[in-house]
């Protein structure tokens, strides 16, 4: 396996830091946890909270020294650039209006940028930020997670290869009910934040989640979106973003598609749910059985086919790493990420290309992620009339 835990005990660990993520924040968690997954990072550096105590109290949870946690992430930027053992790579993991700002400070001065999705709150900033990197001496790397997954680099490979010919359906789905009723409300934080425009950006839904149903699409299948036409919601009263969506979908190409997220469906938690139809046959995977692919040849019987098992390919398998009925899940899609990072920034150094087979979300495909969201919210504004993405 390519990817393993003890894989670079001889190699120096990358010096990353983290801006966002301090105490209650789940996110935060997620990104140490994975980081550490495969042992190619050192978190030794952070601007935990927006509240400079916050951020001390926060650091000294996690055993840094004080001299490197900043109550400023642009002063942990300038600071940690002069440092001869400074940072090499920084997680960003703040609320999606802080992601424009904290990335500029860091790409400016070469510092690797892993960033939470969506990419920016806004096209504008996404666009902004996409002319900022080009001229970067520094990688940038976006989570979607689900991308990580051994399951659905399968299906990539499959419709990549031609197992289902050429893909005329694709519909993606994402539904939760965390926020049936007006949770923000309540002061619980993560649904204050992701509910506020301010902080959340012009989606609520389409931006938390329906980003992530249309990068999944999109990984999987290699389609271009051409344009959309959504209906959006806001069912809970008072709430100012959308917590529903159906989305259609125009691939270039002639594919069509269509999206649901929502976070108003009650028994459902993560439902992440990906089909997609072709030619010559049919793949169907769900986030919450994330092991399995479904796989029907046309006019033969369903295949189940499972991580790390027979008939499972080299690019599910390289991100594999237990033995078949072990499951691996939602921290280990996260940990193939910042593997696959780590193995783009280890060729950056030394000037060399990183292995082909190395693959993660990039800044153009956040910019599509929020041109997506952008699109969405037009196109309802305009009583669901169909739009192309502003790219």
């Amino acid at each position: 396996m390519a990817i393993e835990g003890n894989s670079t005990q001889h190699t120096p660990r990358i010096r990353l830091g983290m801006v966002g993520g301090g105490r209650d924040a789940f996110i935060g968690g997620v990104h140490r946890i994975a980081a550490r997954i495969d042992d190619h990072y050192d978190l030794v550096a952070g601007c935990f909270s927006s509240t400079p105590e916050k951020s001390r109290a926060s650091g000294a949870d996690l055993g840094l020294p004080a001299d490197r946690v900043y109550g400023d992430f642009t002063e942990m930027a300038k600071r940690e650039a002069r440092l001869k053992q400074g940072i090499e790579a920084v997680s960003i993991v703040t609320p999606n209006h802080m992601h424009y700002a904290a990335a500029r400070e860091f790409l400016k001065r070469g510092i690797h940028v892993i960033c939470d999705k969506p990419l920016t709150a806004t096209l504008a900033e996404a666009k902004k930020l996409a002319k900022l990197a080009a001229h970067s001496k520094a990688l940038f790397v976006l989570t979607h997670n689900y991308t990580g997954y051994p399951m659905v680099r399968q299906a990539r490979e499959m419709v990549a290869a031609g197992d289902l010919g050429d893909i005329r359906v694709v519909q993606v789905e994402y539904p939760q009910d965390w926020l049936t009723e007006a949770t923000e409300a309540t002061g619980q934080k993560q649904a204050s934040w992701r509910t506020d425009p301010a902080q959340s950006g012009a989606g609520g839904s389409t931006g938390d989640i329906g980003t992530h149903a249309f990068n999944l699409a999109s990984f999987v299948t290699g389609l271009t979106l051409d344009s959309l036409c959504a209906d959006l919601q806001s069912f809970v009263p008072g709430r100012r973003l959308d917590d529903n969506a159906h989305v259609m979908l125009r691939f270039q190409g002639g594919a069509r598609g269509m999206l649901w997220a929502s976070q108003v469906a009650p028994g459902n938690e993560n439902a992440l749910r990906l089909r997609v139809y072709g030619t010559k046959g049919g793949v169907e995977w769900m986030q919450e059985d994330p092991n399995t692919l479904w796989h029907t040849p046309f006019g033969q019987p369903q295949r189940r086919l499972t991580r790390a098992n027979a008939g499972v390919g080299d690019a599910a398998n390289r991100v594999s790493r237990l033995p078949p009925g072990h499951p691996e899940g939602y921290l280990e899609g996260f940990a193939t990420l910042y593997s696959e990072a780590a193995a783009a920034i280890r060729a950056f150094g030394a000037g060399t290309a990183p292995d082909p087979a190395v693959h993660y979300p990039t800044l153009q495909d956040g910019v599509l992620g929020v041109a997506f969201v952008d699109a969405c919210v037009r196109s309802s504004s305009r009583n669901s009339a169909w739009v192309k993405l502003s790219t």
